[in-house]
């Protein structure tokens, strides 16, 4: 466990090497920063000469692998950052410094307890990609198949550790010694989501199976593709899978000069995240550019499935309806389902927070993205928290991050799409067939079919607790109740009351 000054210290230097590359000029100059962070900045970058142009991409490479997933997904959103800084953060993506490849051998043949020859015809030393957690190489099986093999970087679990142990002090110290508007953002709370979901993101054969799985969920989505996965060449630290023959989102110019569409990819994104997020409740959470290819045959392909997000079935259809809500411009219905999921407290105005949610939903409904000034409009949404005491819902982090990256990526195609109309369809016939008469019937035999699947287990109990006369109790697992207490009728006629009531409950659950 680390001292507090070593926290200090680590994030002192963290704040100078962010200023030493200019990173800290935007919050400086932008008139929304708080005081006393503008001081902070000021005092980061005391005695250090500007650079012309901020270079985030080296900054954030120097302060390490958290970072740079930071800074990955601030490369998707150019309408937040700038093109220049969205530009210089893509070489993020997976352009970072590769390890050795003598250390990278040596991890492969341990994890997967074989000299490398036996596992690979041939293995590329160069490695194709190197991102902040792992890099990954080109190879060909002893069977002759083509594969992309990724190996996470030595040390990386040590690293990560380090880093989330300061945030966790730093999120302590605001939560203890903030206002009230830190604490409503929950920072301890965010945090150990965080090491939760990098806990997952370094376990590649977690990763494997988060893959097989979504490739199932995904056969609907024939527009959308999951390559498979090796799993004798794959284990906690090496992630072997099908390789892929295609073009990185990020080249957009190369994706037109190959004859693709940029306009079908984005709506193809689209369409397999809402599948994910609102019917499945499993989707993939760092889609950015770079772990996005077009198939020749004009397909989307992901890859990198070391972080994914789940959404109850409640949750889902709240998602829904708010996206939909929005998109018709039905505040109202929006605003009721924050209070029914208890995202607002009780003790705001339901009709208010409707009002509060137009004055920012209007201004954009029915613009392009290119149009909409999203500053201002996240500027808006936050207010809105603010003002209604709503705190930082850490089991929606992962789907607000993705929603946004995914946005970034679409807009990044195609420039005119409009998120809006590409969803709406979708979920209306989604809302249609989840909260229409047939869902509703669907969901009512579910439950029937579960309280009749208890009975037998009932009807056993109270044959050993009331057996018929001369018949010795068969033998059951010990129960927490106090037999001494109930009521001795005959067995049978209690069974016979038991068998009734149940049936009525049944009834009444399934025609009310």
């Amino acid at each position: 466990m680390s001292s507090s000054l070593t926290h200090l210290l680590r994030i002192l230097r963290w704040g100078r090497t962010l200023a030493r590359y200019g990173a800290l000029q935007g919050i400086e100059r932008d008139p929304l920063t708080p005081p006393f962070a503008r001081r902070i900045v000021k005092l980061a970058r005391f005695g250090l000469s500007q650079p012309a142009e901020p270079d985030y991409a080296t900054a954030l490479q120097q302060l390490g692998p958290a970072a740079i997933k930071f800074g990955q997904a601030l490369a998707t959103r150019p309408d937040l950052v700038g093109e220049k800084a969205a530009h210089n953060l893509f070489a993020l993506q997976d352009s970072l410094p590769p390890a050795p490849f003598p250390l990278i051998r040596k991890a492969i043949e341990q994890a997967l307890e074989a000299p490398l020859e036996s596992l690979f015809r041939e293995f590329d030393e160069t490695p194709v990609g190197a991102a902040s957690i792992a890099q990954v190489h080109r190879a060909v099986t002893t069977e002759g198949r083509e594969v992309a093999v990724k190996v996470l970087r030595p040390g990386i679990e040590d690293t990560f550790a380090e880093a989330l142990e300061t945030y966790e002090w730093a999120a302590a110290h605001l939560e203890a010694h903030a206002g009230d508007e830190i604490r409503r953002l929950r920072p301890k709370t965010v945090i150990a989501h965080f090491r939760q979901w990098t806990r997952r993101e370094l376990d590649l054969q977690r990763e494997a199976a988060s893959a097989s799985e979504l490739k199932e969920n995904m056969v609907a989505e024939a527009g959308f593709y999951v390559p498979e996965i090796d799993w004798r060449r794959t284990a906690r630290r090496v992630l072997t899978l099908e390789w892929l023959d295609g073009i990185k989102l990020s080249k957009r110019d190369l994706l037109l000069e190959a004859g693709h569409d940029p306009r079908a990819l984005a709506n193809i994104l689209v369409k397999a995240f809402l599948r994910q997020a609102v019917i499945d409740g499993f989707f993939h959470a760092d889609l950015h550019q770079g772990n996005l290819f077009a198939l020749p045959d004009g397909r989307l392909a992901a890859i990198d499935f070391g972080i994914m997000g789940r959404i109850d079935r409640r949750a889902r259809r709240w998602l829904a309806e708010i996206l939909y809500g929005l998109i018709t411009g039905d505040y109202g219905r929006v605003a009721d389902i924050h209070f029914e999921a208890q995202y607002v407290p009780p003790h705001h105005n339901a009709e208010e927070f409707a009002t509060a949610l137009r004055a920012v939903g209007e201004p954009i409904r029915g613009l392009p993205v290119k149009d909409i000034s999203v500053g201002r409009m996240l500027e808006g949404l936050f207010s809105i928290t603010r003002d209604f005491d709503m705190p930082t819902q850490p089991h929606l982090l992962l789907l607000q991050k993705t929603m946004v990256m995914e946005e970034g990526v679409a807009t990044f195609l195609d420039p005119d799409i409009n998120m809006w109309e590409s969803a709406e369809p979708f979920l209306r016939e989604w809302i249609r067939s989840e909260l229409g008469p047939e869902a509703a019937l669907a969901d009512r035999l579910v439950g029937l079919k579960r309280t009749l699947e208890k009975l037998p287990d009932l009807v056993d109990r109270i044959d050993h607790y009331f057996p018929a006369p001369g018949g010795a109790p068969p033998e059951l697992p010990e129960v927490n109740v106090d037999v001494k207490q109930l009521p001795r009728p005959g067995g049978r006629d209690m069974l016979i009351g038991l068998l009734g009531a149940g049936a009525g409950a049944a009834a009444l659950y399934f025609f009310a």
